[in-house]
């Protein structure tokens, strides 16, 4: 049985679910992926816990891929942190199939240990594909989540509206009634 998840926001795009291992509780840095089971944990949520295995190669992996799209969300177009992560997706390929519904793809690995990892990365390039704009940081100061923005204006601003918008809200009707 896998561990309940403790992340304040899930159910983003796999690239920045992985950004979104790592989050703040008051001041004090967070981070799932400190153990296997933290792994196990993020897999599922994902739906990767069926194809890849939770043991230390895949947890060094995937760290290495996390750190490596963490740099590049943080310097778009960096030529270092774009490195980073073409070195990461390196590691798979996409190969060509025919099925008995159509066409298709299926990811390869030499190492299975870089399933993970390389997913991740692969899905922020769809992200780029899409919509680049729409890969946003919360605006909260003391927030370090990532999340992709599906409103329909494309002007959303915290990773969630109850949390970190509701204390940004909640500072200015502080910092209104002060000066009052």
């Amino acid at each position: 049985m896998t561990a309940t998840d403790p992340r304040p926001l899930t159910g983003e795009p796999v690239s920045l679910d992985l950004l979104n291992t790592r989050w703040n509780v008051e001041g004090v840095r967070q981070d799932l992926l400190t153990d296997v089971e933290g792994l196990a944990v993020w897999l599922a949520a994902n739906g990767l816990a069926g194809r890849f295995a939770a043991d230390a190669g895949t947890l060094r992996h995937t760290l290495a891929a996390r750190d490596a799209l963490g740099a590049l969300v943080d310097a778009p177009g960096d030529p270092a942190a774009t490195a980073r992560v073409d070195a990461v997706l390196g590691h798979g390929r996409i190969r060509a199939t025919l099925t008995a519904d159509g066409p298709g793809e299926e990811a390869e690995f030499g190492d299975p240990s870089w399933g993970p990892g390389w997913t991740a990365a692969r899905d922020y390039l769809d992200l780029l594909r899409t919509a680049p704009d729409r890969i946003r940081a919360c605006a909260h100061e003391a927030c370090i989540l990532h999340f992709f923005d599906t409103s329909r204006n494309g002007t959303r601003r915290w990773c969630s509206m109850a949390v970190c918008g509701n204390r940004a809200k909640a500072s200015r009707h502080y910092a209104r009634t002060k000066e009052s």
